[in-house]
C-alpha cells in the first residue's frame, strides 16, 4: 500500500484544512517545494497535491508552487482541483504530472472523465468527496444527492487509474479515517482505491492495510505535519 504525503495548496502556501473549510487553514510550510523535497528525502513514492483555491475557482491557480515541486522532485505526483477541461489536463500531463484527479467533472461532466482515461491511459483519477455517504463537488462547497459508490461504479469501465476516496467529515480532523465506508467502496469496484482524510497514525495506517480488501494506498496531510505520523516510519512498516 502507497502512502502519499498531501500538500494542500492555498495562495502560494502548504496548508491543511479542518473538514474542507477554507476559513480553517493552517499554514505548514510558507514553501511548498520545500515540504515536497522534505517528503521525498524521507522516502516516499509519490506526492498527493491539491490547489485548493483552484478547486473553488475551477481553473489552475497554484499553478507556479506545482510547476516548482514538478521540476525539483523525482518521485511522481497526481494533482486536483480546477482540473474541468481537456485542455488544462493536457497542460498539466505535458508539464510532468503523472496523474490529474477529476473531481467535480467527474459528477457534472463524466463523459470528459471517459474521454480522458482513453486519451491519457494511466494518468487519469477520479476523486469521490463524500459527506455523510453523498458526494460533494467544488471544493466540498456543493452537496449532490449522489451516492459514493454509485458514481464509483459508473467509471466501472472507463479505464481510470485509481478513484481516490475522502471522507471530508475525517478530513484534517486527526480523528481516524472512514475504514468501513473505505473497504465498502473499494469492494464494490474493481479500480484501484486510494484512502483519504483522517489518516492520523501509524495504526490507521495499518487498520487500512488490513481492512479486508487491498488498497491501493492512503493520504496523509496534517498528521505528518504535526509530527503525528513519521513519514520514514510509516513507510518502512507498510514495506514490511
Amino acid at each position: 500500500m502507497i502512502l502519499y504525503p498531501a500538500i494542500d495548496l492555498k495562495d502560494g502556501k502548504a496548508v491543511r484544512l479542518l473538514r474542507g473549510d477554507m476559513d480553517k487553514a493552517t499554514v505548514f510550510n510558507e514553501d511548498p517545494t520545500a515540504q515536497a523535497r522534505a517528503f521525498v528525502e524521507a522516502g516516499c513514492e509519490w506526492l498527493h497535491l491539491v490547489d485548493l483555491n483552484g478547486a473553488f475557482a475551477g481553473e489552475p491557480v497554484n499553478a507556479a508552487p506545482v510547476e516548482a515541486i514538478l521540476k525539483t522532485c523525482r518521485v511522481p505526483a497526481q494533482l486536483g482541483g480546477g482540473i474541468r477541461d481537456m485542455a488544462t489536463i493536457e497542460t498539466w500531463l505535458d508539464k510532468g504530472l503523472a496523474r490529474v484527479i477529476l473531481g467535480t467533472v467527474a459528477v457534472e461532466n463524466p463523459a470528459l472523465v471517459r474521454e480522458a482515461a482513453r486519451a491519457f491511459p494511466g494518468k487519469v483519477a477520479v476523486g469521490i468527496d463524500a459527506r455523510n455517504g453523498k458526494v460533494a463537488t467544488k471544493g466540498w462547497a456543493e452537496e449532490t444527492d449522489v451516492e459514493a459508490t454509485d458514481l464509483a461504479k459508473s467509471f466501472e469501465d472507463a479505464g481510470v487509474a485509481a478513484i481516490i476516496y475522502t471522507d471530508i467529515n475525517r478530513d484534517g480532523a486527526m480523528q481516524g479515517p472512514n475504514i468501513e465506508a473505505t473497504a465498502a467502496l473499494a469492494r464494490a469496484v474493481s479500480i484501484p482505491v486510494i484512502a483519504s482524510g483522517g489518516v492520523s497514525s501509524l495504526a490507521d495506517l495499518i487498520a487500512l492495510r488490513d481492512c479486508g480488501v487491498a488498497l491501493n494506498g492512503a493520504i496523509s496531510g496534517r498528521a505528518l505535519y504535526d509530527g503525528a505520523l513519521d513519514l520514514a516510519e510509516a513507510l518502512a512498516a507498510l514495506r514490511e
